[in-house]
């Protein structure tokens, strides 16, 4: 018995110490300001009703999740289950909640869909194809965002607008780039060399050839994957679509948060935008989940609309948004991989 908790304790070392490091920074932050004595006191006045939304968010995009998943899958694969594809799509947050800069999520999702009878390249043009759609309507949600709550975030946040344009660029340029590729690898070629060129007299790129094969190596997957997915212009729209949904539902958590604790001030649209901004600065966290970014942006973008019991808001989000993740990711990744492993399917 001794041996075999060992093994596991061995085997899942990165994720206990991943859990270990988020709880510690939530617990610092209880017991080293007034944390503790406000949540005590916003138990007794919860709004049950708002708290149980922000559940309900949560679980939708999961659901959104798999939805998104099965309409590429079943693009190639008819007989696909949304069953699979919810069981892979939260294989996807359970990996990306424990990995640094979420890396494992995708991975372990093409994995997934292997084990479950999937060609491997299939699998991997389904998951590069929805990465892509997700960006890109991140980035269009975003700017749409920054255009209407531009001015509130400028007068409220410090360094805001450094914190987003970087995102912003980041994204836009990865997005960019892909595109560009489609068009004519050899002008992308040339963009990408002369930059990397550029960066590297500059002394910020060590590896100049090596940097290029990765970004290389990236955009021909993305270029590949969408040649094998094809050119079905109604069902990029709806994945699209179902995405707008699931960003919309993650971004209304805080808010619902908010009206649990008997707060009605501050309107929706810019606790929705707060959240998307806060989802932008942790992406560039390296640490798994976020860990320290997360909650420093959530404290930075929320803390004039909680003031006092931001420290239980924090708390309350990163249950719902990050440990729930863990927790019924992994027990849904366990299920769905003891009923649907090595099922044969039919395209």
């Amino acid at each position: 018995m001794a041996d075999k908790l060992r093994k596991a304790i061995r085997k899942n070392l990165f994720v206990i110490i991943t859990l270990a490091l988020s709880a510690g920074i939530l617990l610092y932050f209880l017991f080293t300001t007034e944390g503790i004595v406000a949540l005590g006191e916003i138990v007794l006045k919860l709004k049950p009703q708002w708290l149980f939304l922000s559940v309900a968010s949560a679980v939708l995009c999961w659901i959104s999740e798999g939805f998104v998943l099965n309409l590429l899958c079943l693009h190639l694969y008819p007989k696909w289950s949304f069953g699979r594809s919810f069981s892979v799509g939260m294989t996807g947050f359970l990996y990306s909640a424990v990995t640094p800069f979420s890396t494992g999520g995708q991975p372990m999702q093409i994995y997934s869909m292997r084990k479950m009878g999937m060609d491997t390249g299939k699998a991997g043009s389904i998951i590069a194809v929805k990465t892509l759609t997700y960006q890109v309507v991140m980035v269009l949600y975003s700017l749409v965002l920054v255009a209407t709550k531009l001015h509130f975030f400028q007068t409220s946040v410090s360094n805001f607008s450094f914190v987003t344009i970087i995102g912003l660029i980041t994204n836009s340029t990865f997005i960019t780039l892909v595109a560009l590729f489609m068009i004519s690898e050899t002008t992308t070629d040339k963009i990408v060399t002369a930059v990397i060129s550029f960066l590297h007299k500059m002394k910020l790129c060590r590896h100049p050839k090596e940097r290029y094969e990765r970004i290389h190596n990236q955009l021909e997957i993305f270029h590949d994957a969408t040649k094998l997915m094809g050119n079905s212009t109604r069902l990029y729209v709806v994945v699209m679509a179902i995405t707008v949904v699931q960003i919309t539902l993650n971004s209304l958590i805080p808010y619902f948060i908010y009206r649990s604790f008997n707060m009605d001030a501050a309107p929706v649209t810019t606790m929705v935008a707060a959240q998307v901004f806060v989802a932008m600065v942790s992406a560039f966290v390296p640490l798994p989940g976020a860990s320290g970014g997360a909650e420093g942006s959530f404290f930075l973008f929320f803390g004039m609309f909680f003031k006092s019991a931001i420290i239980p808001a924090i708390l309350l989000w990163r249950i719902i948004t990050y440990y729930f993740n863990i927790l019924f990711g992994g027990i849904f990744a366990y299920v769905g991989g003891k009923r649907y492993n090595e099922q044969s399917i039919d395209e």
